[in-house]
């Protein structure tokens, strides 16, 4: 009886380590199994707005690179953007897009009514 344990306590040990293991293995690789992707963006698809200068904010998580109308902005280590830019009478379309360390990207475009 005592080898029976004995053998059961080094497969649930062996079992809870490479439980362990593959659970690190899944929280260091998190940027890359989820890419990047912009959030908290001020601003509304079709919203009207009123005044030609309009500040844009947001946060592109896991980001390298960010550009708003094919123009590079700069982005914190949390990924905050903070951008102005001045729009046109009438009809604007704002494009931003996000490229992560592995060529991942991701690309929202809004709208815009002046």
């Amino acid at each position: 009886m005592n080898t029976d344990a004995k053998k059961i306590l080094k497969t649930v040990s062996f079992s809870v380590f490479l439980l362990f293991i593959i659970a690190y293995a899944l929280f260091i690789s998190k940027d890359l199994i989820f890419g990047v992707k912009i959030k908290n963006v001020n601003i509304v698809d079709g919203m009207k707005v009123v005044n030609n200068v309009i500040k844009i904010t947001g946060n592109a998580k896991n980001a390298v690179k960010l550009t708003l109308n094919d123009r590079e902005i700069s982005i914190d280590q949390k990924g905050n953007f903070d951008e102005t830019i001045a729009l046109l009478s009438g009809y604007n379309i704002i494009s931003i897009e996000a490229k992560d360390e592995f060529g991942n990207s991701d690309e929202k475009d809004y709208k815009l009514i002046y």
